[in-house]
């Protein structure tokens, strides 16, 4: 009787041991909220990151769900998506660009939720601690917008050495252009260069300015420069600019951009994908239980791309060593 009832203890103690390794076996389904502010990015980031979890091994519907929205300028239903992603305890909050990341470090305070960042300045906006301790509990990929002004300014006045006057819009009031106007300015001033800003909301508003100046018979400038910031990107706006430096032979380039033929000469721009694969193995470190204030932000890569047929329109050459730093060129 006493080696059954030692058997059965045993049977007992195995079978509990089996059943408690099943219960620790059960994988944890993660919650991911992305929030994209900005709709240039919506067809290459979410899909570039998901690709990237799973090959870490995050399976979406598997162990993994994401919810994707999606705004353009709006403030408050950005902060009412960041709200419901803390309240439906998502594992972490993914946000881009600028503005909606701001937005959502200001609604996760406090909450006890991880974020990452990417298409992201960290210059100026408040977003992280340093870039070795982010802290707040967020952590990014750094849009490496003052760097990319800088270059795009370089690279224009080697194509165009002759321009001593460059206007640059952007969109009015978006929180990233004052810091690379800090430094482009300088630049500029520096090889005999002035640059003339243009804040403007819309289409519309440049259309305006452009009949003004049209009107006055002195266009003041000598060469159209983008710098990293939403109005440049949307088709509408770039139209109007663009048609214009082509009707007044107007080299026109930082972005790469066409609309009805009328293309930029060149872009510098961040490597979109790439940059979505970095922000996934960001996002791993910290499902895996890393606190996000903890992990060090890291840079976007710089994508180089020159379009060779807008150069020759405007007359303009393109040396061989430029061409040879270029990482597309398009002919």
């Amino acid at each position: 009787m006493a080696l059954i009832k030692q058997s059965l203890v045993v049977v007992f103690l195995v079978v509990s041991l089996l059943l408690s390794g099943c219960v620790e076996q059960e994988e944890k389904v993660y919650k991911v909220g992305m929030l994209n502010g900005l709709g240039v990015f919506l067809e290459e980031i979410p899909p570039a990151f998901k690709a990237k979890m799973t090959e870490l091994g995050y399976i979406e519907g598997d162990n993994i769900i994401y919810e994707v929205q999606a705004t353009m300028f709006e403030p408050e239903k950005e902060r009412q998506i960041l709200e419901q992603f803390v309240n439906d305890e998502v594992d972490l909050i993914y946000t881009f660009p600028t503005e909606v990341s701001m937005a959502a470090k200001a609604v996760i305070e406090g909450t006890g939720v991880p974020m990452i960042f990417s298409i992201a300045n960290i210059e100026g906006t408040g977003l992280v601690d340093s870039v070795q301790q982010p802290g707040g509990n967020i952590t990014g990929v750094r849009y490496p917008g003052p760097d990319l002004a800088i270059k795009r300014f370089e690279v224009m006045h080697e194509i165009v050495p002759n321009a001593t006057v460059m206007w640059v819009p952007y969109q009015r009031g978006y929180p990233i252009v004052e810091n690379q106007m800090e430094v482009l300015h300088p630049a500029a001033n520096a090889v005999g260069v002035t640059i003339i800003e243009f804040p403007a909301d819309d289409a519309a508003e440049l259309q305006a300015e452009f009949d003004r100046i049209t009107a006055s018979g002195n266009i003041g400038f000598d060469a159209i420069l983008f710098i990293p910031e939403p109005l440049s990107t949307f088709p509408e706006p770039y139209a109007v600019m663009g048609k214009f430096a082509y009707e007044n032979n107007i080299p026109i380039a930082g972005l790469i951009m066409q609309v009805g033929g009328n293309a930029t000469i060149f872009g510098i721009n961040v490597d979109i994908p790439k940059t979505g694969q970095q922000a996934a193995l960001l996002a791993d470190k910290i499902l895996r239980g890393m606190p996000a204030g903890s992990i060090p932000v890291v840079s976007s890569e710089s994508y180089f791309e020159i379009n060779y047929n807008a150069a020759q329109y405007f007359g303009l050459n393109i040396s061989e060593g430029l061409l040879a730093k270029a990482d597309n060129i398009i002919s």
